[in-house]
């Protein structure tokens, strides 16, 4: 068995017997863990453990982990900041903020990697243009070149722990006001108008980015497809034009961002079909069920190459795993920094 192009979620804090009948359906390779799956650490170790053992190969787990409002799991956690405090240290010293942006990657891999989550889908690459408020602080910052410095540092700190990064929304979700979570966002600017947008993608995949998750939004000006469902910018932009070889998300099929592609079926078939190597489909288990008992996709041995590289190199953990001096001193130091206000220019941010 090999692992399949769909992540699916889980019902609660152990696993169901539907949970385990799923999980090993061949068109499983991964799950998303969400808030309602944590109690401690002690259970979500205990989860992830269960969920590993469910098949062989294991399917990877992930988790939206960022920092700020999207933070799955914050009891014996560390509080993280959103990535826009990062980004207001960059205006007054860049080269700090740069090392807080590795000590915070670095810290949040390091506590999801001991509990058995392989990575996170970090980091958040849109630009802050003041419009999108589900994204909002999520972003690093308003300056293109500097969500790339801060995105490249970002990446470096979840490679130091052993975890491989996933930049997020393909190719940017910075330029439109609605919710893909609610509707599907239309963003009309022409190709050169979204350049500076897929700016820090190009940084991070010449720097080896192992994931990209793409955008439930439709570039109208540029081509007709939901991004998230396009051969366009799958295919001929981002593999192409910017040659990336890691993994290809979408983002929740079961969004209202991608509901006019058809039944969950269908909206998976073409997602894949468009390139993508694996798709989510969560928050509802009859759609999860649709799935698998009607998608029919061909093997892929590209995919299962790039999926297999999503797992975390647990030797690069182990040089500064969870409870561990260097793990103490990137928690302290995050810390006192949050202690400390940064300086905001020209009232922006």
């Amino acid at each position: 068995m090999t692992l399949g192009p769909l992540m699916i979620d889980v019902a609660g804090t152990s696993l169901t017997a539907a949970d385990r009948e799923l999980l090993r359906h061949p068109l499983v390779g991964g799950v998303i863990l969400f808030s309602r799956n944590y109690v401690d650490r002690d259970q979500l170790r205990e989860l992830n453990q269960d969920i590993h053992a469910a098949r062989s190969p294991a399917v990877l787990i992930a988790v939206d982990h960022e920092g700020g409002r999207v933070q799955r799991f914050r009891k014996d956690f560390c509080n993280l900041p959103p990535l826009r405090w990062v980004g207001r240290h960059f205006d007054t010293n860049p080269a700090e903020a740069r090392q807080l942006a590795r000590m915070h990657a670095r810290l949040m891999a390091t506590e999801l990697l001991d509990v058995g989550v392989d990575f996170s889908f970090a980091p958040v690459l849109d630009i802050d243009r003041g419009l999108c408020e589900v994204i909002g602080d999520r972003s690093p910052h308003r300056d293109p070149e500097s969500v790339a410095a801060l995105s490249l540092a970002y990446m470096q700190g979840m490679r130091q722990a052993g975890m491989a990064a996933v930049g997020k929304h393909f190719p940017g979700h910075g330029g439109v006001v609605g919710d893909s979570h609610k509707v599907l966002p239309e963003d009309r600017r022409d190709y050169t108008e979204l350049l500076d947008d897929i700016r820090p993608y190009r940084s991070l995949i010449d720097d080896g980015l192992k994931g990209v998750m793409m955008a439930h939004i439709r570039y109208s000006a540029v081509n007709p497809d939901i991004a998230s469902l396009s051969r366009y910018w799958i295919k001929q932009v981002l593999r192409g034009e910017l040659g990336f070889k890691g993994a290809v998300f979408s983002d929740d099929l079961s969004m209202a961002g991608a509901e006019s592609a058809g039944a969950p079926v269908d909206r998976s078939l073409i997602a894949l079909e468009a390139g993508a190597d694996m798709v989510l489909v969560c928050n509802d288990r009859p759609a999860v069920e649709q799935v698998v008992g009607n998608l029919k996709v061909a093997d892929s041995v590209a995919t299962h190459a790039r999926l297999a590289a999503m797992r975390p190199v647990m030797e690069r953990y182990e040089t500064a795993c969870y409870g561990s001096g260097e793990w103490q001193r990137m928690r302290d130091s995050i810390e006192a920094a949050m202690e400390i206000p940064p300086l905001e220019l020209d009232g922006e941010h």
